[in-house]
């Protein structure tokens, strides 16, 4: 395994395994990893002749009062994590080689970037889709893999590689839960024993909502209320929002559809959590 901090010299190394007809995976990656992000990692392994990881904590996409300095940073076991699973290159840039002084330009998904976690993060996204360009520029792999824990973010990616013409691939893979139903995120790590506990009322609220609509039910208003009443027992917990929406335009809908999306953002203490699950019909499973 290779790792590369410079951004020209990774070029190269695209360029060369380009040249020679291999095919490039990418999982991007702001560190702290887990088994969520194992999974993409072996993914992009299994499809593809060369795999690069790329671990960079993105300032632009954190607001001024976010967890950027306490972001979770355990680079060597980060790197360790990568050797196992066979990944050939790390691009780890330094902040100044990706934003040099006078940076000025940004990328921005209209109208999807506003909503939903846009909504409470302003400016986030635009952070997100501008860091991924530049590193599809950098890296110019043929299949990008996310996790569709961060189903907004893929959302908007996607759009933004139809919209600009990206000759990318991009693949959502499926959430990875712990056993007890908590989706794995880096951020699990800022909580405490009691908040973990509480943080499974997220996927047990996308399970009532489950059991709630293969009973029949469609009308999203019940469905949601069931969700924040349950939330709501929580002592640590505080809803940002919880909404079903359109898996296309993210916006709201009333009455279920067949691939609609059911998505919330909570706080467990001071750790903001996200979590979804995609309705197909006639079932469908958190």
């Amino acid at each position: 395994m290779r790792t590369i901090r410079n951004i020209q010299e990774m070029l190269n190394c695209s360029k060369k395994a380009h040249l020679q007809r291999k095919t490039i995976g990418f999982v991007p990656t702001m560190g702290a990893l887990h088994e969520g992000h194992l999974t993409l990692i072996r993914q992009a392994r299994k499809e593809n002749d060369i795999c690069i990881v790329s671990i960079f904590v993105n300032p632009v996409q954190f607001g001024l009062k976010e967890d950027f300095k306490q972001y979770p940073r355990p680079i060597k076991n980060d790197l360790n994590l990568c050797r196992k699973q066979g990944v050939d290159f790390i691009f780890l840039p330094k902040t100044n080689q990706m934003y040099p002084e006078g940076f000025k330009t940004f990328v921005t998904v209209e109208e999807l970037s506003n909503q939903l976690c846009g909504k409470f993060r302003s400016g986030h996204f635009r952070g997100v889709t501008t860091v991924v360009l530049k590193l599809f520029n950098i890296l110019q792999p043929d299949i990008v893999y996310f996790g569709a824990k961060d189903i907004q973010q893929a959302i908007i990616i996607k759009k933004m590689v139809k919209d600009l013409n990206v000759p990318v691939k991009i693949k959502i893979m499926p959430i990875i839960r712990q056993h007890n139903g908590l989706a794995l995120s880096s951020r699990n790590l800022y909580l405490s024993k009691e908040e973990r506990k509480d943080a499974l009322v997220l996927s047990q609220a996308l399970g009532a909502a489950r059991n709630l609509i293969n009973t029949g039910v469609k009308d999203t208003q019940k469905i949601l209320s069931l969700m924040r009443r349950l939330i709501n027992t929580k002592r640590t917990a505080k809803i940002d929002y919880i909404s079903i929406v359109d898996s296309d335009t993210l916006k709201s809908i009333k009455v279920v559809v067949d691939n609609c999306l059911i998505v919330l953002a909570v706080w467990i203490g001071k750790t903001r959590l996200i979590d979804n699950a995609e309705v197909s019909f006639p079932q469908f499973y958190v």
